[in-house]
């Protein structure tokens, strides 16, 4: 999974990305970062551990997430404010979005429009989302529009796309978000190519101060009724103590917690949140060989999980042998599981569980 982190200037959002990947990217006022960062964090899962402890395999393979923290800092120079043309395209090909929006004070670091709003800032900041991907639907129209008037085998597929295309375009100026339309999903898998930036899921993230922690800000709820009214999630954090909490050793790190009054790591409550927000859900294969988990879709069908292992197994599928991890826990190993008929035999169609433990019958 891959969440891109985008945000005004000042907002905090490299200073995130550091609590989150426990990284130490250089942080900027305004304009001085024009790089890319990337990080990649491992999901906590304590099935995998006890699946790791129960097959001793050669390798084991959590489920990870790639944070993608953009450029901003060109736009910022000539702006002093927004995020800008060059930024999207680092972000485009995530699956979700963290919309990282300020309610911290500090003097050094001034919020550039001399404000803290935060819902002003989300506000700007999906404006800006929805600009962008205005530009790449008139863009796509333009050349559809030439392809409908081409080659016979390419007019009829163009044509189609041209009315899909005008709906997201009339959408857009309206100021409202691909992902508010309504496709389906034929027409979202059309439009997949272009990464449209406001079709994928959303997160906000209001970054307080510590001495917000005790007691958020008036802005927290309106922030989270602001998210509410458009299906985005929303947390609350301050990716200042995340980043110091991300530079301690688990032991140090228990006692900080006690000692801040925090009951759960801001970084574990964001990679929840994705979850939930991007709908995801988790299975296991398992082995001497290796222990894997794979992140999927809620809702996603046998075969599909079996194609994210290998495209053979998805296409000469046969069936699925499934255990549910509570099950197979509960039995204490797959044999004991199969012995007390844990063990079901699942077709095409079958909707993976989260936990499901799943081995793929097929022939090629």
């Amino acid at each position: 999974m891959q969440v891109g982190i985008v945000g005004l200037p000042a907002s905090g959002k490299t200073t995130l990305f550091n609590a989150l990947t426990r990284g130490s990217a250089a942080t900027a006022t305004y304009g001085g970062r024009t790089e890319v960062n990337v990080g990649v964090i491992t999901v906590p899962d304590s099935r995998v551990d006890w699946l790791a402890d129960l097959y001793r395999p050669r390798k084991v393979s959590p489920a990870s997430i790639e944070f993608i923290d953009g450029m901003g800092g060109q736009e910022a120079r000539e702006r002093r404010s927004g995020l800008g043309a060059d930024f999207y395209a680092t972000v485009r090909k995530s699956e979700a979005l963290a919309v990282v929006v300020r309610a911290f004070e500090d003097e050094a670091v001034p919020h550039p429009k001399g404000r803290l709003d935060p819902v002003a800032d989300a506000h700007e900041v999906i404006s800006e989302l929805i600009l962008a991907d205005l530009g790449v639907v008139e863009r796509r129209l333009e050349r559809l529009e030439k392809e409908s008037r081409g080659a016979k085998a390419d007019r009829a597929r163009a044509l189609r796309q041209v009315e899909v295309f005008q709906r997201l375009r009339e959408a857009l100026e309206s100021e409202r978000a691909v992902g508010e339309v309504g496709l389906s999903e034929e027409e979202r898998e059309a439009i997949r190519e272009v990464e449209l930036l406001t079709e994928k899921a959303v997160a906000l993230v209001l970054n307080v101060g510590e001495e917000q922690l005790a007691r958020p800000p008036e802005s927290a709820e309106r922030l989270a009724e602001y998210a509410r009214e458009r299906g985005y999630a929303c947390l609350s954090l301050s990716a200042k103590v995340e980043a110091e909490i991300a530079r301690l050793d688990p032991g140090e790190e228990a006692e900080f917690l006690e000692a801040m009054g925090i009951e759960e790591p801001g970084r574990s409550r964001f990679i929840r949140v994705c979850y939930e927000a991007l709908g995801l859900t988790s299975f296991f294969t398992v082995g001497e060989d290796e222990v894997r988990a794979w992140t999927i879709r809620k809702g996603t069908a046998a075969v599909a999980a079996a194609g994210k292992i290998h495209t053979d197994l998805a296409r000469g599928f046969i069936r699925a042998e499934v255990i549910p991890f509570e099950r197979l826990r509960e039995a204490g190993s797959w044999n004991a599981a199969k012995e007390k008929g844990f063990l079901r035999l699942e077709g095409k169609e079958y909707r993976v569980q989260d936990g499901d433990i799943f081995h793929v019958r097929f022939q090629v």
